[in-house]
């Protein structure tokens, strides 16, 4: 994209003291032409750039113009690529690497090339999530609205919405837009939606409210939880809410009380951690405990009778 090489031009420029068009054409990948129609479009836009002819000539910014490196200096610089590196780990392109590069280009004393953060935003759907993101960002850029199969705790359903902005939150990606179903901006995983494409173009509304992310409005506090872990499990309550969640009692066992927002999330949470954790509170939850247990009972029981008489079955018949 045109845009794209014009602000990395502009990067070049700023970091090295001249350079060349043809340089920048084998960088870009360009004809020197194009090159110049871009030096071109800088000038319109009001970057003072100069040419000079001949031996030591090139294209370069006036004097006065130059960005003060002091603005950035080289941690900043690595958080930066930090953070681009980490887009270009769910990224289906190599955009954010090439932009990368373009940042890079002709600094190699501004960034000393040793990583000291790495981050990873890819998860085991890397094979389904770049697409997705892809088809997303297309539609934002391009305004366009997206229908798609929404999987979701109460049910499926067939959506269409005009999308605003992509979110990593929760250790998740998400799509935030206007619902034609539910006329009203709503946040949809992407892990739960399926058959993506895009659909008719749409006017940017006037009035777009940024998506409330925080904890507390996305997910209310329902009820407080009290239950008793095993020792073994410190760890977990320690990785998930801190070391100053639990009460250690006498015998070792830990007590927990917390906030926590549905019961089904919290009763699979209870259910991950098997027969190390008992429940006090809310009997609601302590009960639905029980009932799954009980019938999750009967159901293997009946399976390792039925399984037993197939089994006794077929040692008959081979007699």
């Amino acid at each position: 994209m045109k845009i794209d090489r014009l602000i990395g031009i502009l990067s070049i420029l700023l970091q090295k003291e001249m350079t060349t068009a043809p340089e920048l054409a084998d960088h870009f990948e360009v004809s020197r032409r194009t090159i110049n129609r871009d030096i071109e479009a800088l000038c319109k836009a009001g970057i003072p750039i100069q040419t000079s002819q001949g031996l030591g000539g090139g294209i370069s910014i006036m004097n006065g113009y130059r960005m003060d490196r002091t603005l950035l200096t080289s941690r900043d610089m690595q958080m930066i690529l930090a953070g681009l590196r980490s887009l270009d780990s769910v990224s289906g392109s190599r955009y954010y690497g090439q932009l990368m590069e373009k940042i890079q280009a002709g600094s190699s004393e501004f960034v000393n090339g040793r990583d000291s953060i790495l981050i990873d935003l890819s998860s085991w759907y890397r094979d389904t999530l770049p697409p997705k993101i892809g088809l997303i960002q297309d539609a934002i850029e391009l305004r366009r609205r997206i229908s798609f199969d929404y999987y979701s705790p109460s049910g499926e359903t067939k959506r269409e919405i005009e999308p605003y902005y992509l979110i990593f939150k929760w250790a998740g990606w998400y799509v935030y837009g206007f619902c034609l179903l539910r006329k009203d901006f709503r946040l949809f995983k992407l892990n739960r939606m399926d058959g993506i494409v895009h659909g008719e173009a749409f006017d940017r509304r006037s009035e777009i409210p940024l998506p409330e992310l925080s904890n507390e409005k996305v997910f209310p506090a329902r009820g407080m939880v009290k239950a008793v872990f095993d020792p073994s499990m410190k760890w977990q309550l320690v990785e998930e809410y801190g070391v100053g969640s639990f009460e250690e009692q006498p015998d070792g066992t830990l007590l927990f009380e917390h906030e926590y927002a549905d019961d089904e999330g919290l009763i699979s949470w209870m259910l991950s951690c098997r027969d190390k954790v008992t429940v006090i509170e809310p009997e609601s939850v302590r009960n639905k405990l029980y009932q799954i247990a009980r019938d999750m009972t009967i159901k293997y029981d009946r399976e390792e009778k039925k399984h037993g008489k197939q089994s006794t079955g077929r040692n008959r018949h081979s007699k």
